[in-house]
């Protein structure tokens, strides 16, 4: 998946942004949720700006650059902006705040939101091309996906994909393959997005007046 998704992670009670695509990690974030994680066992504030600047980080952002020829501190300005780091930096940081973040971080890095998020929108693609092939008024397509994507969604429960959780964005990436699946077999898409969802989802929720409302 191409586009640059800004993914929302928690990490003691604070959400921590990732982007989806170089998967940096915002260390502004950070830096609040360790700061609150400090003050409750009696430390002082983490400075992110003098941590950047100091002459160890120095060297291992050059390194890092090196390695991977790219800059890997990329700062915004403005009073909600962030500074956005590459994972490795990402964890430097986390060290330096407290080894238990660490830990947290290493968990985080080397989990698979990211790639079910991204699985999950290539899959999103692949079904939507064949619900097109089945869907006898082109014109009208444009509001039949979005119509499906919003029933999808609100099967699994979810409000904002950038803050579904792993074992949602895997699910949803199940049904993305079942409906493009179904399509190969059925020529009513409407027909393919049931069986699609139902497969996965309990069926309790599949009603189909609830379908007929959703997708026009």
């Amino acid at each position: 998946m191409i586009t640059e998704v800004v993914m929302q992670r928690e990490l003691f009670g604070h959400k921590i942004a990732q982007k989806s695509k170089t998967e940096f990690f915002s260390a502004t974030d950070l830096q609040k949720a360790g700061n609150e994680f400090r003050r409750k066992n009696g430390l002082s504030d983490f400075n992110l700006s003098q941590f950047l600047k100091s002459k160890s980080t120095i060297e291992f952002i050059n390194e890092l650059e090196t390695k991977f020829n790219t800059k890997v501190v990329l700062s915004a300005r403005g009073r909600m902006a962030s500074t956005w780091v590459h994972p490795l930096l990402f964890v430097d940081i986390a060290l330096a705040i407290s080894p238990k973040l660490k830990i947290e971080v290493y968990e985080w890095i080397f989990d698979s939101l990211l790639k079910n998020r991204n699985n999950s929108g290539d899959s999103y693609k692949e079904m939507s091309s064949a619900l097109w092939n089945r869907h006898t008024n082109h014109r009208e397509f444009p509001t039949f996906i979005i119509n499906v994507a919003e029933y999808i969604k609100n099967q699994i429960g979810v409000k904002d994909w950038n803050e579904a959780t792993k074992e949602q964005l895997e699910l949803r990436d199940k049904i993305h393959v079942a409906i493009k699946l179904y399509c190969n077999v059925l020529t009513n898409p409407k027909e393919a997005v049931r069986l699609g969802v139902a497969e996965y989802v309990n069926p309790f929720k599949q009603a189909q007046n609830k379908l007929n409302e959703l997708i026009k």
